[in-house]
């Protein structure tokens, strides 16, 4: 079976989470995490790449020894190292890992400090109060680690992909089925066409010809694992990532009331069937019924209309009043990918990013940008080899040079700027004045009590050059819970100071969410979509934020990424 791109990103990272939780050199463990953003960034296909002879140690973060395990997964689809590791640590401490509090190291001091060995060991300790006695928990973390706990086993998110893991599973699976003779349709259905930020499983409808072999062909689809079932108008299976995926093969004539069946949400469905209900319809999975008789299903449009609505973007369907405001007219014009005309956080090599300036922007140019911000790290995080005052002047000189050769296109100059734990922020107010715009972000004290947090921000906003506030939140999806603050008031602040939140692109934040990018819209606060790309790859993130967008129910009045340049100076007074 060949193997793809993400099962080296999945090797990869499952081998730095055991080499920290094992207690490794910490250098070691992120050249692992480094070389499986690199792989999941390239466009192209790195078995390929190994068919080829190619060097892959021009591929940046890839060393001579990252490159000999990457053939040797290619060409075994194994890594004898990985197997090794998980011979090393028990599996219940890596699933420990889920808990959106805890990493590698505090899965390791529970280990070491308590003898915590799984989930219910976990939730004994911190119920008992013995938690808060490690140094780097305390009685909020223990609390934070027991609702976190409660939330993934009410709410059963173990399991879930992130969108764009689920993307990479199901586009090219699409891409097969399309190739079967006599399929017609195919279309994703469920979370995934809603966009939301995880996906559990997948359903995928077919509308195809009879005679059609596509479910022997679906069943033998190289990355499948376990066949559940086979059928003649449904199939289930799971892949080799654990992805239940089932097809159904549904008439044309029914194709638009399948389609918005299965792509659900529940509670949309159940709120459009009472509506067809008040109207004596039937609306079920095989289309709209009066009676006996048919009278719609064949593009969800139809399904609509014949309950006096206009389409409903499948976004937007969660029963967060969607279909009272079809009926009243006030359904959004939601953004697309085409309204965007910049992008408004891009790291360069100067910190830990691994593209130069030039590069950049003739990358954002091909894209049909009219600017891009450059926001390196400040010196606080030294990790990434943040920019003092000095080295960020000879940036702004660098930018300034290049802007001077280029028409119709300018980088703006910018810096991702630390607010520190007393609300300052990492560089002078001096060279801060030189910037178009001042990108400013935590990235430590992330655990501050609420009150502390929001202060922190406020004080940041008040005393400074301050445009864009960063991932907001703070949390990483599967990986780390959002900060506490008041997250209200910080968007009152932002709406009374002009201050931009940012809808985070990277796929593991997509911070702010949904329902707080809509709660920013209705408060009157910007917002701001930004891939935070570290390579040239990453600019294509820019689609995750805008579905987030979509989801949140933002239109390209309320994104400042939808100004030309032109209004974009005006409005943040560069």
């Amino acid at each position: 079976m060949p193997v793809k791109n993400s099962d080296i990103v999945e090797i990869f990272t499952r081998v730095a989470d055991l080499l920290e939780l094992d207690g490794a050199n910490q250098f070691r463990v992120r050249a692992y995490r480094n070389a499986a953003r690199t792989i999941s960034a390239l466009t192209r296909s790195i078995g390929e790449m190994v068919g080829n002879g190619e060097d892959l140690t021009v591929l940046p973060g890839i060393g001579k020894d990252l490159a000999e395990k990457i053939e040797e997964i290619v060409k075994t689809g194994s890594l004898s190292q990985l197997k090794e590791l998980e011979k090393k640590v028990p599996p219940e401490l890596v699933a420990l890992m889920a808990i959106p509090s805890l990493g590698p190291k505090r899965v390791r001091l529970l280990y070491n400090e308590l003898g915590i060995k799984d989930e219910q060991q976990l939730m004994e300790a911190a119920r008992d109060g013995k938690v808060r006695g490690i140094a780097g928990f305390g009685e909020k973390t223990e609390k934070k680690i027991l609702e976190e706990i409660e939330r993934l086993r009410q709410r059963g998110e173990r399991g879930r992909l992130k969108l764009m893991e689920a993307e990479r599973i199901t586009e090219p699976l699409i891409e097969y089925l399309l190739k079967i003779k006599g399929v017609k349709t195919v279309e994703a259905a469920g979370s995934y066409r809603r966009r939301r930020e995880t996906v559990g499983d997948l359903d995928i409808l077919v509308v195809c010809e009879g005679g059609s072999d596509v479910m022997e062909r679906f069943v033998q689809y190289d990355d499948v694992r376990q066949v559940l079932s086979k059928g003649e108008t449904r199939s289930s299976v799971v892949l080799k990532s654990d992805f239940q995926v089932d097809v159904r093969v549904v008439p044309e004539e029914s194709y638009g009331a399948a389609l918005h069946y299965f792509t659900g949400s529940q509670a949309h469905n159940v709120a459009i069937r009472k509506l067809g209900q008040s109207r004596d319809l039937k609306v079920n999975e095989y289309g709209v019924f009066r009676g006996e008789r048919r009278i719609a299903g064949r593009t969800e449009e139809e399904v609509y209309a014949q309950l006096g609505l206009p389409f409903i973007e499948p976004e937007l369907r969660e029963d967060r009043g969607e279909i009272e405001a079809a009926f009243e007219g006030r359904l959004p014009r939601l953004i697309t990918i085409d309204d965007i005309k910049g992008d408004f956080q891009c790291h360069t090599n100067a910190s830990d990013g691994r593209a130069s300036l030039e590069e950049i922007a003739e990358a954002a140019k091909n894209r049909g940008y009219e600017y891009i911000a450059i926001t390196d790290h400040s010196k606080r995080v030294t990790v990434a080899r943040g920019l003092d005052e000095r080295r960020l002047a000879q940036q702004i000189e660098e930018i300034e040079k290049l802007n001077s050769k280029m028409r119709g296109f300018r980088l703006l100059k910018s810096i991702e700027v630390d607010i520190l734990e007393d609300g300052s922020l990492d560089l002078s107010k001096d060279i801060l004045k030189e910037l178009d715009i001042v990108v400013a972000a935590i990235h430590y004290n992330l655990n501050l009590p609420g009150d502390r947090q929001t202060e922190r921000i406020l004080r940041a906003m008040d005393n400074y050059p301050f445009h864009i506030l960063s991932h907001p939140t703070g949390r990483i999806i599967g990986g780390r819970g959002p900060c506490e603050m008041d997250l209200e008031k910080v968007m009152k602040a932002c709406a009374s100071r002009g201050c931009v939140l940012e809808i985070n692109a990277q796929p593991e934040r997509l911070d702010l969410n949904d329902v707080h990018a809509r709660m920013a819209k209705e408060m009157g606060v910007k917002l701001a979509i930004s891939t935070d790309a570290h390579s040239l790859a990453d600019l294509n993130f820019m689609k995750y934020g805008v579905w987030q967008a979509r989801r949140g129910w933002l239109e390209p009045h309320n994104v400042i990424n939808t100004l030309n340049l032109e209004e974009l100076k005006k409005l943040l007074r560069f």
